[in-house]
């Protein structure tokens, strides 16, 4: 039995673990029994924080002084101060699993070299690795769709997968969900999730980490959780605390209830267009108010998934009785159900909204009834669009300058007709190509996803057709999601238009949504036009979802297949119908199932039994799975693996700290602008057929259909890095066109990024990179700090930047340097082509240290290291935190 709790000899809190009054003796650890009258002040997320560093508390990792800040919260979190916080658990996905295990098989190595016993790595908390990156979208639209991407994503990664179940057996506490189980967060919520943890008969509150964004979605179950980056999640798994500034946390007030027309979707779009204007980076935020009460579990997941888009660490939804209600509807242990309310009502963790608000550090409110159906794109999910008005706003980005609401069109329309499976047929700017049911943000939520279900039936019924070059898709988020649409009987009118199933997995959201047909996209191309893609996921920037769909939005399950319908985004739906069916005009509203409805339908066709049956099948695997003949032994053996590399950071690794020399002459790689996103750093999506990594690859003998994304190769260092920038919509200012390249000082060549970067390696010279705001906002992506790494990149210097790839470039050496408030690359005259020098005073650096920058222009200034705790400085000082958990552990 895993035993998270520190030695109760050592603990000065020990006086406060007390017995639950139950049949079966539990113990907790009370915050009551800390008698401090300052804990009903604080917010519920805050109080899992205090919970944790009491229970946790040694006086070494974790002080009683932690504990006096965070209960003095109402004034610390104005104060950056610095806490501790050790998770209960790790959750991974693939993309993100497969670079963390390498790194762990890696550091057994170098623990051998330096003398020490390879068992020394191993995973002191539970950690869950659910495989759901790796499937694509190839075939669609057909019955098939799903026997054939499984067997495409077993054949594509094979290597990759043979390698993780060597991991499950050679590392404690590994847990693997085999791929086709379903998507991640849906996982955790559904079956992963404790809600409160058992250890040896002390209960504590579920808590996490993960190593994608959406660990947030968790939020929604009462559970403190977010996504941070693959090397932080495997300091956690070696048993370091998180080091963090203590939040403020913003108070979300809701009121009144949804109306029947809206769905989570739209409100999850509308809360957050709220908080992105707001501006919560880097805080908490907590929902609270009788509106809450309205709004069920699956609601509250949709909204707590999406708080990377609106920016908090998290979205927090205290748990109350609707999270009862789900354990049960979910099929979890009756008796482990009893006690998880027992605990969280004892210890003051459970909300019942009859009694005093917690203290906030600021309120917003917003009332249900106002939140109207909505859409948000083309290009950020924060850039909501009233569906009332997304015809006339998609027609204005079409001809608007070229920025996150426009395109740069000289004319709006230039229509390209062309032959698909002998029949004619025209597309235009806005028409939609790809119209996907995806991302676990939706398909955890019963209601919308029967909503798109019964708006299927209704259009089939009124004789309704989607069109043939439609690249549609359903991908649910898990086994459950298909056993209801069974059950409600509206699968087969999905599959009518197109929306088969077509695997579990994130697929379209992040990218996967597999080649569109070369008729459409010769169509597309040839008219340089401006194609949609319309998916119910939570990301949709430039480059990210297809190559070939310019406008992207985000819209709920039953809008998709309206979009989908309708095969274009320029539709008034109140004005104009959906189509004519026999001289008949059928609008969306003739179609349009309501929110009561739905909810009826979800409690009729739900029951737990789906999900034991379902659940109860994971631990024994698939037959594909139970298949693979994976290696054994404590140790790995490397081989020359396309897909699985040794990494470089530990391999001259040596007991001593190494001095950091300061950076000089630095050449500057790349002059990016605003909203630089991982996705442009390190995409996840297909590698192209001209790019570095495809040269290396058909250098290893890989063919072209062989080279899976890049998201499935990151763990291999070797395509990662020059996949390190390779994004098509990439805008680099030191050249004319998007794409990934940029030039190389010395000579005055223009190559890709990559190559660029080799030349300035064999004269070892600096690099350094200049951004704008949100610098590395996206996906919590750690490649998109290795491969920044590899490239020779010393530092960033941008306005701002997103929490978790600031805390990633720390993690891996690189130093996030920030230009002081007002000031800019442009304000200060720098083009990029200067070279710069920045005294790192051998790497002895403090919390948020001004320094100099000087070019060989003449040009000076300061900027702000954003190095934001005293842990960081010492993770720097090791050239990362791999490295210093390494000599830690060796020591």
């Amino acid at each position: 039995m895993l035993r998270r709790i520190s030695s109760l000899s050592k603990n000065p809190f020990k006086h406060v673990l007390q017995d639950l009054n139950l049949p079966t003796r539990f113990q907790y650890f009370s915050l009551t029994a800390l008698q401090d009258s300052r804990l009903l002040e604080l917010p519920y997320c805050i109080r899992v924080l205090l919970e944790s560093s009491v229970r946790n508390c040694d006086e070494f990792s974790i002080k009683g002084s932690d504990v006096e800040n965070i209960l003095d919260w109402t004034n610390k979190s104005k104060q950056d101060v610095e806490i501790p916080f050790k998770p209960a658990r790790v959750v991974l996905q693939d993309f993100t699993g497969v670079p963390a295990v390498v790194d762990l098989a890696a550091m057994r190595d170098a623990t051998v070299k330096l003398g020490k016993e390879p068992g020394l790595i191993n995973p002191l908390c539970p950690v869950d690795l659910v495989i759901d990156h790796s499937v694509q979208v190839d075939a669609s639209r057909s019955a098939e769709a799903l026997r054939i991407n499984e067997e495409m994503e077993f054949r594509r990664n094979r290597d990759r997968f043979e390698f993780l179940k060597w991991g499950q057996n050679a590392f404690k506490n590994l847990q693997i969900v085999p791929p086709g189980s379903g998507i991640v967060h849906q996982v955790n919520l559904e079956y992963l999730a404790r809600g409160v943890f058992n250890d040896d008969g002390i209960l504590y509150p579920d808590s996490l980490v993960g190593t994608d964004s959406h660990t947030t979605m968790i939020n929604g179950l009462g559970i403190v959780g977010w996504g941070v980056g693959g090397i932080e999640a495997e300091a956690v798994m070696l048993g370091q605390p998180i080091s963090m500034v203590l939040p403020q946390v913003i108070g979300f007030k809701l009121t009144g209830k949804l109306p029947e027309e809206a769905t989570s979707t739209d409100l999850v779009l509308t809360i957050t267009q709220m908080l992105r204007k707001k501006g919560v980076v880097g805080k908490f935020v907590e929902f609270f108010g009788e509106g809450c009460r309205k709004l069920s579990l699956a609601d509250k997941a949709t909204v707590a998934n999406m708080a990377p888009e609106y920016g908090a660490t998290m979205g927090f939804f205290p748990a109350d009785d609707q999270t009862l209600k789900y354990l049960e509807q979910t099929g979890r242990d009756p008796e482990k159900i009893q006690y998880i309310s027992a605990y969280l009502k004892a210890q003051g963790l459970f909300r019942d909204y009859t009694g005093k608000d917690p203290k906030y550090s600021d309120i917003m409110e917003l009332d249900l009834s106002e939140v109207q159906p909505c859409i948000a794109g083309p290009k950020r999910p924060q850039d909501k669009v009233p569906l009332s008005l997304a015809k006339q706003n998609f027609k204005s980005c079409l001809t608007s300058p070229v920025s996150f609401k426009g395109f740069g069109l000289k004319s709006a329309s230039n229509p390209q007709n062309f032959t698909y499976k002998g029949h004619e047929y025209t597309i235009n700017n806005g028409s939609v190509v790809i119209a996907a049911i995806t991302s676990c943000t939706n398909t955890s939520n019963p209601d919308v996803m029967l909503a798109a279900g019964v708006l299927a039936k209704n259009a089939v019924e009124k004789g309704l057709k989607v069109k043939p070059y439609i690249k549609t898709s359903l991908s649910p988020g898990s086994g459950v999601v298909s056993k209801y649409l069974e059950a409600a009987g509206v699968q087969p009118y999905l599959n009518e238009l197109g929306f088969y199933h077509a695997g579990y997995g994130c697929m379209t959201c992040i990218g996967n949504s597999g080649d569109l047909d070369e008729e459409v996209i010769d169509a597309i191309t040839k008219g340089d036009l401006v194609a949609a893609a319309v998916l119910s996921g939570n990301r949709n920037f430039e480059g990210r979802v297809n190559p070939f769909t310019r406008a992207n939005y985000l819209a709920s399950p039953p809008l998709v297949v309206a979009y989908a319908l309708a095969g274009r985004m320029d539709i008034d739906f109140e004005k104009e119908p959906l189509g004519t069916v026999n001289g008949t005009d059928v609008f969306l509203r003739d179609v349009w199932p309501s929110r009561k409805d739905m909810q009826a339908l979800t409690n009729t066709v739900i029951k737990p039994q789906m999900f034991k049956e379902i659940y109860g099948k994971i631990a024994q695997g698939t037959e594909k799975w139970n298949q693979l003949q994976a290696p054994t032994g404590e140790m790995y053996n490397w081989t020359d693996n396309t897909y699985i590399h040794n990494p470089p950071y530990f391999q001259n690794l040596t007991r001593e700290l190494p001095a950091i020399p300061d950076i000089t002459e630095a050449y500057c790689l790349l002059k990016l602008g605003d909203s630089i996103t991982t996705d442009h750093i390190s995409p996840a999506g297909n590698i192209g057929k001209t790019s570095p990594a495809a040269r290396f690859l058909q250098e290893k003998g890989v063919s072209q259909p062989d080279f899976n994304t890049y998201g499935a190769r990151r763990g291999n260092d070797e395509i990662m890095k020059r996949g390190t920038f390779a994004n098509i919509r990439l805008i680099n200012q030191l050249v004319e066109k998007p794409g990934p390249s940029t030039i190389h000082f010395p000579s005055g060549q223009e190559m890709s990024v990559f190559d660029v970067s080799e030349e300035y390696r064999k004269n070892n010279e600096n690099l350094v990179i200049l951004a704008g705001k949100e610098y590395g906002s996206g996906s919590s992506r750690d490649w998109a700090a290795k491969g920044t790494l590899l490239l020779g990149i010393r530092a960033v210097i941008a306005e701002s930047y997103e929490r978790i790839h600031r805390s990633n470039l720390v993690g891996m050496g690189v130093l996030p340097l920030q230009f002081k408030e007002g000031e800019n690359a442009e304000s200060l005259g720098l083009s990029g082509k200067e070279k710069f020098t920045i005294n790192l005073n051998g790497g002895d650096i403090m919390v948020k240290e001004e320094l100099t920058v000087k070019t060989d222009k003449g040009t000076e200034f300061k900027v702000i290291a954003r190095i934001d705790t005293d842990v960081e400085v010492e993770y720097f000082k090791n050239g990362g935190i791999l490295p210093y958990v390494l000599r830690k552990l060796c020591a």
